[in-house]
């Protein structure tokens, strides 16, 4: 393949002294998207970058490949109402998932809300919904290129008919029905210009909407002089008696509220506030209010609280914590509590029953993740989402009773994929201070494993989120070429419960790195693969992962894929929603997480002559979680740094009209994973041509 070189990149000298460190960055001019130097030097890496992996041998034949496994049926997003069951669906060749609803179980699908038809070219994402209590309403939000700032919606489920309400910047907003439909409780964002420049990303309020009635005139009921950063979670008991309010300061901590709404005038009532955990996922048994929590249960466990008693002398455990399982969700029904545990980073499904001292798992269809669970105190039967590293995304109606189940919505078979040739297993190595940490290895069932296999390391490791088998679309593609997968279970994940999280979160992150660069040498060591066969992948989180693994072991590695990452972390704090995430990784300005996050922060461990592996950074121009100046910075440097040459070259693949990654249309997704998958087989030897 012919060499291209990178576009010329100018060098600035932005020079600061930060607690007593003199930090140059010579990059600091690409952290503006709007100039249009910015726009004309992102344009030519893009150009570059098209040039090298459009014509990658077998690049015709691997995006045909990907087409037929990404464009196959999708469901997800089960909920149950009453006697109304919806989903969201994509069939086939649509860009994107529709919402569906179902008024009885084995009846007629129909379509509420179908975002394909807001936009030819896929661009418009159904982001959420929430249907109210007996279902006779759908509050949904949707956005356009990725941006995820979506707007509030009603649909009217036995019509079909959208009412006139249309309230914006309801990102993720959490909605709240009261029983009689007559209007809900919802969080909103600021609008641009009525708070100070930047802060609209921030301050998200609790407000009441009467239903058929103007935004403008809705009640602002919680959230004033809280932190900025707080966001929060509702919910209304059936009886339309309390509704709770939930107050997360990042993902380690969060306050509880009731409110009577039977008595406006009566003060918030306080379940906890200031406690060093987390209270969350609250449901209502009659009017008792059930929650999950680590207070004093690392592993969680779930309280019953009297509302008119809510002093916590007065709480009873409604299903203890256990020492080898984390409760990750639940839901109530007629037979009692159902939890969503995990135990060794694999789901259980849990029926605690006879006043919840009677416990026994549901047989689940095999080794893999629940993802979701959604019932009531009235029912039986439980909306189940399901998958694992074999099977794609399903949704199981399952009787709490006998076990009995069924798909809500079938999944089309993956065409040209047998689950039964593909291998897992579950293996554990030591890291750096000795933690055992488990991984999951997939593989072609009867692949020769010689030391030269072809092999995908990824992970996450943080934000309290577990990482277990999961189906990912474009998998299949690599494996059937004799790729080997690799995922680890890093520490500051939830597999094995709030112990876990702290232990890699602020100033124990570098635990995250040390686990993840141990399962390399681990892979190495153990005969799966070398290192120029080795190549690493993540995004978000993840995409800091590897970008710390890049430049902490660069020589490690045969290529990395790092998506929509955070990669400066002396000023992402600066940018977009990130003080969200200053609970988990630290600030710059606080002189204590300044030593922590200068001595990993990729961006600024980056060492001229060194040879870097081949890198490709990907991210998106619409992304509100994580601003693309982390990627462009990073490339701009490596590729001034290497000594590696154009043989082992820095790429950019930057969208313009895409974001973090949610919402994205099929084309662009297949587009994308061409690019993924084809700049690894590249690096990693893999031949698509066959």
């Amino acid at each position: 393949m012919a060499i291209i070189a990178p576009p010329l990149t100018r060098r600035g000298d932005v020079t600061e002294t930060l607690h007593g460190v003199e930090i140059t960055d010579h990059y600091r001019w690409l952290e503006d998207g709007a100039d249009p130097e910015t726009q004309a030097w992102t344009d030519a890496q893009n150009s570059r970058t098209e040039k090298l992996l459009g014509g990658l041998a077998g690049r015709v034949r691997l995006e045909h490949r990907l087409s037929e496994l990404l464009s196959v049926g999708t469901v997800a997003g089960g909920g149950m109402r009453d006697n109304r069951f919806f989903y969201l669906k994509r069939e086939g060749g649509q860009n994107q998932p529709i919402l569906y609803v179902r008024t009885s179980l084995h009846g007629e699908e129909r379509a509420l809300v179908d975002p394909n038809s807001l936009s030819a070219e896929g661009l418009t994402a159904l982001d959420w919904y929430e249907a109210s209590t007996d279902g006779a309403f759908v509050a949904y939000g949707c956005s356009d290129n990725g941006d995820e700032w979506s707007t509030l919606r009603i649909v009217d489920s036995d019509t079909g008919a959208t009412l006139a309400e249309a309230i914006p910047r309801t990102r993720y907003s959490s909605v709240a029905w009261l029983p009689d439909n007559s209007g809900f409780f919802y969080t909103r964002y600021p609008d641009p210009g009525s708070v100070p420049p930047g802060e609209e990303e921030y301050n998200s309020h609790v407000f009441w909407h009467a239903l058929g009635t103007e935004a403008f005139a809705d009640t602002k009921i919680f959230g004033e002089g809280r932190s900025p950063q707080d966001t929060y979670d509702l919910r209304i008991s059936p009886n339309g008696h309390w509704l709770v309010i939930i107050a997360h300061d990042g993902w380690a901590r969060s306050d509880c509220y009731l409110r009577d709404l039977r008595n406006a005038g009566k003060p918030i009532v306080t379940i906890a506030e200031g406690i060093d955990a987390l209270f969350d996922t609250p449901h209502f048994a009659g009017d008792a209010l059930l929650i999950r929590t680590n207070w004093e249960a690392p592993n969680y466990r779930i309280m019953r609280i009297n509302p008119s008693e809510p002093d916590p002398s007065y709480w009873e455990v409604a299903v203890t914590e256990r020492p080898n399982r984390a409760i990750e969700n639940f839901s109530v029904t007629l037979a009692g509590i159902v939890t969503i545990d995990v135990e060794a980073a694999i789901s259980r499904l849990c029926v605690h029953s006879d006043n919840w001292g009677n416990q026994h798992d549901l047989r689940l269809p095999g080794l893999g993740t629940v993802t979701g669970i959604d019932g009531d105190e009235a029912h039986q039967w439980i909306v189940v989402g399901y998958t694992s590293f074999e099977s794609a995304h399903e949704l199981f109606m399952f009787d709490v009773f006998n076990g009995e189940r069924f798909p809500l919505a079938p999944v089309p078979p993956v065409a040209g994929f047998d689950p039964d040739a593909i291998e897992v297993h579950q293996v554990h190595y030591p890291s750096r201070d000795g933690t055992r940490i488990s991984m999951f290895i997939v593989h072609q069932r009867g692949i020769r494993l010689d030391g030269d296999n072809p092999t995908l390391l990824t992970g996450y490791g943080g934000f309290n989120i577990s990482e277990g088998p999961e189906y990912r679309a474009a998998l299949p593609a690599w494996l059937e070429r004799g790729g080997v997968f690799a995922l680890p279970n890093l520490r500051g994940g939830a597999e094995y419960g709030e112990t876990w999280h702290k232990a890699g979160m602020l100033g124990n992150k570098q635990n995250v790195f040390d686990d993840f660069i141990c399962a390399a040498e681990w892979l190495i060591a153990g005969g799966y693969t070398r290192p120029e066969r080795l190549g690493i992948a993540g995004g978000s989180n993840g995409g800091l992962l590897v970008g710390a693994a890049l430049t902490q072991r660069p020589e490690l590695f045969g290529a990395v894929y790092c998506a929509v990452p955070l990669l400066d972390m002396l000023r992402y704090h600066h940018f977009s929603i990130a003080k969200l995430w200053v609970p988990e990784y630290g600030s710059a300005e606080d002189p204590e997480a300044f030593r922590w996050l200068h001595a990993y922060s990729p961006y600024h461990r980056v060492i001229e002559g060194t040879a870097y592996p081949a890198t490709l950074i990907a991210t998106g121009e619409q992304d509100s979680r994580v601003e693309p100046l982390h990627a462009r910075k990073m490339v701009a440097l490596l590729q001034h740094a290497t000594c590696a040459g154009e043989e082992r070259p820095i790429l950019l693949r930057s969208e313009s009209l895409a974001g973090h990654g949610a919402g994205k249309p099929l084309s662009k997704r297949v587009a994308e994973a061409a690019d993924q998958w084809g700049f690894l087989g590249w690096r990693l030897g893999v031949d698509w041509e066959e």
